[in-house]
Order: structure tokens, then C-alpha cells, then sequence
């Protein structure tokens, strides 16, 4: 696989090497066939030897774009999977738009697959009409009488590779609508035997991600950051440090953020930042404790008067004969990629830079590169690495790290590549954190335990405004990602209320796996088993009665009536207990059952997690049940132990001994069912995870306690 692109470079590379066929966009958006050196989006290029090589607009931190994107290419062609590779494609926001995102290159939100499956697919079926076309005129034949099967050119009496038949195809016109494979034609799309491309390097140590990279004669540079948010250097004294061998220098960044310690190792960058001593200026700092932090969000939750209503339907409380209620409470939590954040800068000898990154949103780094070298854009390149996951810290809207290793390296002469380091103590106390949330709930039953009423009351940190994607998400003053979950909810409730307060940001705030439905999914659905067990209600049935008639509805209720099924719903051995929940998003439908050992004072052992999913057409369904499983090893693990105290401001966590992950003894098993469906394929990195902490407190309240206060350890729950 190569790693290390251009648009520039790869068409200099592909003209050396011969004839290719590129398949892409003409800069008016019409799918166009042509050479290396035309004008064209390329999605995919074919060489002279028949290799396909998928251009890839999503960056791979694991999720599987770069196996999902290629697999509908070689669909649509007609190639296995061994014949086909992939590249990133560069940084370049008109040709390589999110379509989610509008004029913003970016992978997030689970849009993947979602917003690339059509472009795809089209950009390989025109690949495969030309190249039956120059087939066709090379050997008299009919093109309705020709196919391509396991990259070759078959019909008649005749059959070659199709690298034969490259140079003559550059010549011709692509379909703008190239016809497409029925579904009863494919045998890569939905086959559970597909296994992912970068497997094989990933196992074997080749696979490049940006901390493998090492420039000649670079320099490591790490940060001393203030110990609290919103802090400024004063001074430093660099003495001591100038005794660590490997120390080169130490400086304060422009914006006075920070103090970079330049080294030739990494190992000599942490002593000699060690030894530095720092003066800050904390005038402006956090200083709260999270107790004051928690104390204030669930004050907001009672002050009615600093709501934004979003729904405000008929039916008040009082028609209630019976009523269930419930606070909750949401503390920060860190991502914790296994790859701490790192990029590294060099100059280019046309006066440009180049950035090596795993670059989750390159169109935000570029342009703040861009204006920091003051340099036109196209003299800004980004070079996507693979990451080491993610669940959205390397998308910050501001591009922090970007931002700090482009400082670092404009103090410098610029003869020598700088390669910015963030150590695990760094990303755990890095101040970007899945913002803290407070839900209070107070349902109304009827006589015959129907919802009447929902009362639904959030306060929180908003992660979208005063961000670039302000508009995307905020209306009339409510920052929809913060009661995504809830006021969009597939379930029929009346009387339905849902207001939203603001609360001051504690550190900078920043969506993570799943974003607002990482809260919004465990409020409504323990309230929703609490209010199944105050109406003497079986919890699957109570939710399939308020589930009405729609396709949202309809698909909801089959995978929850699918996880009940395969989990054994109702009959769990002797000794166990079943929580159950099932949520919507990005497009999805997740229900998962969670079965448990043990009580919340004698110690809870997960025994299984049994998860239903319907994500439309399963591209790749391999893929599709490892992201189910990461996403809920992943929501359980934070939901059981982890959180982000502050004490006067300074985050209390720094590594994994007290930001304790998920452990492999933690989860017997998890089963993972794939609906079948025909509709487009939706999102796959997040929804596992969403239901997982809700189906988890259900087993658990099951056995005897609610668990309103997270992380679980906190509200009274032990784990064996």
C-alpha cells in the first residue's frame, strides 16, 4: 500500500510508469475517463499491469474505509480483492468533499460509507464500461456480450487482463451514468468472507501510521503545557535541561501556549521538558473542581427559566396517574487513542510545507497551516498516515496539535523536520474532553402503564459553538448535538417536553465516539426500562408498544426484536440477569442485550452482549461486526470506570493505571446479527456504542439497583 500521495506526485508517478486509466471527476462534477494527466478527481486508477489502486477520501483509523471504499470499486469492476490497493487521497476540499460535511474534507459522524457509496460504485462501473468498450472495439465484439470476471475481459471466444486494454480506454468516454451491479450480481458486497486490506500490514509491522514517521535529520519536539486550561507561559529557565543529552533548544510558542523542548529523541525530549522550569500565568485559567462542575450542571437542570424548549407537546404531567423520575449525571471522559497524537512538518524545496499526519479533518489543518506560513493553499500539503484510533479527538475543530507543531516549527530555522510528540500523559490530560451532561426525567403513566407525559430536562457543556461547524449544528440558540437521541427519538411519546440549558465549559469540549448520543442513549433508555417496570411491563414489549407504524419505527423494533430473540430474552440461567436497549444513530439501528452475573454489591461480570444491528446494505459485514464490537467494548468500559475529575482546574487522570480501558476478561462475548436490508448503508464506527452502558444498567437495575451516576464504580457497582 502506498501511503504517501499527491495529486502533483501521483500523476507524475502514473505518467513515468506507463499508461493508466484514472477514473474521477472533471472539475464540473461530471464522471469523466482519461489519462494521468487529465484533468480528473481520480477515485480510481487502473496501470498497464491490471493492478487497481481505490483512492481513498476517508482517512483509516481502524474503522475500515479503506477496505469498504475498495471493496465497492472492485465490485463494480469486476476484480477480487487481491487485485485491488489503495492510497490516500490528498488534501483538497473541492475534489475530495465529505459530502456530509458540504465544501470540508473530513471523515466523521460515521458518514463514511454513507456519503462515499455511490460515488464509488459509479467511479468502478465506469472504470469496468471502458474498459469493455476498448475490449469490444480491440476484438469486433459486441460490449453487451463481454463481462469482467476476476480482472479479466471475458466473452466469445476471447479473454484477456484487462491491463491490456488500459491505454485504449484512456481514450474514451465514460458513461456519466454508468449502469451499476444488481444486488443479485454481487460477490464481494455483503459477503461475510471479505477480510480487511490493511490486515496483513498491520499484523506484520509495515503498515505506516504518523509515528512511524522519521524524517532525515529531524528534531522531536514536546510541549510543556499549563497544568490547567485557559493557562500562558510567563517565563521558563531551560538550565537543568541543558544537560540532557539530545537537548537542543527550548521556546516559547507565538501564542505563548506553551514552551517547546526540541530533541534529537523522543526519550531526550521528555527528560529535558522534564528538567525545564515554567512560570505560568494562570490569571485566566480553570479553576473549579469537577465537584463544582457537577454541582452546577445539576443546578441548571432545576432553573427553568434558562431552557430552550425544543418540543412542547400537549399533555401535561397531571393526566399522569403514576410517575417515574430520574437525574443523571455525565462526567468528562478522555478519548485515549492506543496512538497518542503526533505530526510531523518539513519544508519543501518549492517553499511549501508538508504535513505527515493521520489527518482526520485535513481541511481544517490546511488551512490554518496556510495562514500561519502565510502560503497560497496549494503550497500546503497534507500526507494522511494511518491512525491508531481516534473516536474523534484528532478532529478538532481548531486543528490543536496541527496548529502546535506548526508553531513549533515556524520559531525554527525550517532547515530541519520537526516532529511534534504528544506523550499518553499529554492525550489523557490534553484538555479535550467528551463534555459533562445532566439529564433529569420524569415520565407519566397511565392507569393501564402508557406513556401520558415525558418530561425531559439536559444541561451540559455545548461541544458546537463558537466552533466553525456552528452553523452546521446550532439553531435558534440549541446546539443540536447536545439532545441528539432525545428530541429526535423513533419512540411514539406523548406529552413529550425536551428543554436544553448551557453551562460554562470546564476544558475545551469535543465530540467523542458517538457524540451527544453517548448520554442521550442511556437517559432514555433506563427511563425507559424504569418506566416498563413501573407499569408491570416485560421491557421488550413496553417499547414495542411505543413504537408506531414508520420505516424509523419499523427498523427500530426489528433489531430489538432481534436481539431479544438471539439473547434468549426472558430466559437467562439461573444466577443471571438481561438489560436490554435499543437506539438510533447515524442513521442505524443497534439494540444490544447485556447479560450479567452477580449484583451491584457483590460484583457484576458481564457474561455476554448479544447486538442486533441494521446499518442498510452491509458493504462489509466483517467489518461491520468488529465496529459493533469496539463500540461496545468501548461505551462499557468508559461507562463502567473511567471519568475526568479536576481539581482547582488540573485534570487528576494521566495514564491508564487511573483512566483505566476496557480489559479483554471484562466481556465474556459479544454476538454481533446483521439485518439484511436494502436501504443505503448507514453509519458503522459509532452506533455500537450508544446502546451498550443503557442495556448494561438494565441488567444491573435488574438485579436490584439503578445506576443513574456515571462511571458505575462511583454509584455503588463493583466489577469481578
Amino acid at each position: 500500500m502506498t501511503l504517501n500521495t499527491s495529486r502533483r506526485g501521483f500523476l507524475k508517478g502514473a505518467a513515468a510508469a506507463g499508461a493508466f486509466l484514472v477514473i474521477g471527476l472533471k472539475p464540473d462534477g461530471v464522471l469523466a475517463a482519461g489519462d494521468a494527466g487529465a484533468q480528473i478527481n481520480p477515485f480510481v486508477k487502473i496501470g498497464p499491469d491490471g493492478k487497481v489502486i481505490a483512492i481513498i477520501k476517508h482517512f483509516e483509523k481502524g474503522q475500515g474505509p479503506a477496505t469498504g471504499l475498495s471493496t465497492l470499486i472492485a465490485e463494480e469492476i469486476g476484480i477480487r480483492m487481491d487485485q485491488i490497493d489503495y492510497e490516500f487521497a490528498p488534501s483538497n476540499a473541492q475534489l475530495y468533499a465529505n459530502l456530509a460535511f458540504g465544501q470540508f474534507q473530513g471523515t466523521g459522524g460515521s458518514t463514511a460509507m454513507a456519503n462515499s457509496f455511490m460515488q464509488y460504485r459509479s467511479a468502478g462501473a465506469a472504470a469496468r464500461a471502458v474498459l469493455i468498450e476498448a475490449a469490444a472495439q480491440a476484438w469486433g465484439d459486441d460490449p453487451a456480450s463481454l463481462d469482467i470476471v476476476d480482472g479479466e475481459v471475458v466473452g466469445a471466444s476471447n479473454a484477456a487482463p484487462i491491463g491490456e486494454f488500459v491505454a485504449a480506454a484512456t481514450q474514451l468516454d465514460a458513461p456519466a451514468e454508468p449502469p451499476l451491479k444488481s444486488p443479485d450480481q454481487w460477490r464481494l458486497i455483503g459477503n461475510p468472507d471479505v477480510r480487511r486490506l490493511d490486515s496483513a500490514i498491520k499484523g506484520n509491522g509495515t503498515a505506516m501510521f504518523a509515528m512511524d514517521v522519521h524524517l532525515p535529520n529531524q528534531m522531536i519536539a514536546m510541549l510543556a503545557r499549563p497544568p490547567q486550561t485557559g493557562g500562558l507561559v510567563s517565563s521558563f529557565d531551560d538550565s537543568d535541561a541543558k544537560e540532557v543529552k539530545g537537548f537542543i533548544r527550548a521556546a516559547t510558542l507565538p501564542n505563548k501556549a506553551a514552551v517547546a523542548v526540541y530533541a534529537e529523541n523522543t526519550w531526550a525530549a521528555m527528560q529535558a521538558r522534564e528538567a525545564l522550569s515554567v512560570e505560568w500565568d494562570l490569571s485566566n485559567a480553570e479553576t473549579r473542581d469537577s465537584s463544582q462542575i457537577k454541582d452546577e450542571i445539576l443546578a441548571a437542570l432545576d432553573a427553568e427559566e434558562e431552557f430552550n424548549v425544543l418540543k412542547n407537546d400537549p399533555a401535561p404531567m397531571d393526566q399522569a396517574t403514576k410517575i417515574v423520575e430520574q437525574t443523571f449525571y455525565f462526567p468528562l471522559l478522555a478519548h485515549a487513542p492506543m496512538e497518542p497524537l503526533n505530526c510531523t512538518i518539513e519544508a519543501n524545496e518549492d517553499g511549501g510545507i508538508t504535513l505527515h499526519d493521520g489527518a482526520q479533518f485535513p481541511t481544517g489543518p490546511h488551512m490554518a497551516l496556510a495562514q500561519i506560513f502565510e502560503l497560497p493553499m496549494d503550497k500546503v500539503r497534507i500526507n494522511t498516515m494511518l491512525a491508531g484510533g481516534s473516536f474523534g479527538r484528532r478532529a478538532t475543530p481548531t486543528a490543536d496539535y496541527q496548529v502546535e507543531a506548526a508553531l513549533a516549527f515556524v520559531i525554527t530555522d525550517r532547515t530541519r523536520p520537526v516532529k511534534l510528540v504528544w506523550s499518553r500523559e499529554d492525550d489523557v490530560r490534553g484538555g479535550y474532553y467528551r463534555p459533562a451532561f445532566g439529564h433529569k426525567v420524569r415520565v407519566g403513566l397511565s392507569d393501564d402503564g402508557e406513556i401520558v407525559a415525558w418530561d425531559h430536562r439536559i444541561a451540559g457543556q455545548s461541544i458546537m459553538k463558537g466552533t466553525a461547524f456552528e452553523d452546521f449544528s446550532v439553531h435558534d440558540g440549541v446546539d443540536h448535538s447536545s439532545v441528539e437521541g432525545v428530541s429526535d427519538t423513533p419512540y411514539s411519546i406523548p406529552g413529550f417536553h425536551v428543554g436544553l440549558t448551557d453551562t460554562k465549559k470546564a476544558t475545551s469540549t469535543l465530540w467523542w465516539r458517538s457524540v451527544g448520543h453517548t448520554h442521550t442513549a442511556y437517559a432514555m433508555e433506563v427511563m425507559m426500562d424504569m418506566a416498563a417496570r413501573a407499569a408491570g411491563r416485560d421491557p421488550v414489549e413496553f417499547r414495542l408498544a411505543h413504537l408506531g407504524d414508520g420505516k424509523d419505527q419499523s427498523r427500530k423494533a426489528e433489531v430489538l426484536k432481534l436481539a431479544a430473540e438471539k439473547a434468549g430474552w426472558g430466559n437467562a440461567p439461573d444466577g443471571r440477569t438481561q438489560g436490554i436497549a435499543v437506539h438510533k444513530s447515524f442513521g442505524s439501528f443497534v439494540a444490544e442485550v447485556v447479560e450479567i452475573s452477580g449484583d451491584a454489591a457483590s460484583g457484576v461480570k458481564i457474561e455476554k452482549v448479544t447486538c442486533a444491528v441494521d446499518c442498510g446494505i452491509a458493504v462489509n459485514p466483517d467489518v461491520i461486526k468488529a465496529q459493533i464490537e469496539g463500540g461496545v467494548g468501548y461505551g462499557l468500559g468508559h461507562a463502567m470506570r473511567d471519568e475526568i475529575t479536576l481539581t482547582g482546574g488540573v485534570v487528576d487522570q494521566s495514564n491508564f493505571p487511573d483512566y483505566e480501558p476496557l480489559r479483554i476478561g471484562d466481556i465474556g462475548a459479544i454476538e454481533t446479527h446483521i439485518v439484511p436490508s436494502a436501504e443505503p448503508p448507514t453509519g458503522i464506527g459509532e452506533p455500537g456504542t450508544p446502546p451498550a452502558p443503557p442495556a448494561l444498567a438494565n441488567a444491573i437495575a435488574a438485579a436490584g439497583t439503578v445506576v443513574a451516576f456515571l462511571p458505575m464504580v462511583n454509584d455503588g457497582v463493583e466489577f469481578v
